[in-house]
């Protein structure tokens, strides 16, 4: 049963969701943005919400997974969630690449910085945590699972500390996820405390400072 758990626990929050969760929270939670520049997320019309959640989807979720299943269909890798560490250079490339589209896309089609800062300040973070991951990969088998919870909390520590009332129950939920996420992999044995932790923690500082001081107009 608790094997069942923690394999459930990975799946549900995959590295490649996590972002995508912190997004959906700080659209549709009620919250005001503490700055003049009037570009709240939760102001955003409903419509152009779900917009920018599917692009957002596409590039950062759908997209790398499509390609990562491709990748194991033709025995690139051996499993999904990259499991061996000498195959993931190539996904962390492809998810590197996707992330910096993304990011590319949002200054592209919304220069100026139309939309809150967080759309670009998100991927770019993606872009950032992957190609460090990449790195580091070289001595360690750092966890990607951490890295996407990291990213988690990070964002929303921003967004909470940007903006007034948003409930403090949604960020300890993502906590609890968030240590869910990490126990489930040191429980199958995947990694080791040092991966997950730092992982975890590298991803977390990262978003912090890309989203915290990512310039605005």
């Amino acid at each position: 049963m608790k094997k069942t758990l923690a394999h459930i626990f990975s799946w549900l929050f995959l590295p490649l969701l996590m972002p995508f969760y912190g997004l959906y929270l700080s659209l549709y939670i009620p919250s005001e943005e503490l700055s003049l520049s009037g570009k709240g997320m939760y102001q955003i019309p409903l419509d152009l919400k779900g917009q920018l959640l599917i692009i957002f989807f596409l590039f950062s979720a759908l997209a790398p997974g499509i390609s990562f299943y491709l990748l194991h269909k033709r025995k690139i890798i051996s499993t999904i969630d990259i499991e061996d560490s000498k195959e993931r250079n190539f996904p962390l490339l492809i998810m590197f690449a996707y992330c910096m589209v993304l990011f590319t896309l949002f200054i592209f089609k919304a220069p100026n910085n139309i939309l809150p800062k967080y759309f670009y300040a998100l991927p770019l973070s993606g872009a950032i945590v992957t190609l460090l991951f990449m790195i580091i990969n070289r001595w360690i088998k750092i966890s990607l699972h951490g890295g996407g919870a990291g990213i988690l909390v990070g964002y929303l520590s921003v967004f909470m500390l940007e903006n007034s009332g948003f409930p403090i129950l949604f960020f300890a939920v993502a906590i609890i996820a968030s240590g869910l996420c990490l126990s489930s992999r040191l429980f199958l044995q995947r990694h080791t405390p040092l991966e997950v932790y730092s992982g975890w923690l590298l991803a977390l500082i990262i978003t912090f400072i890309c989203c915290s001081y990512y310039p605005i107009n």
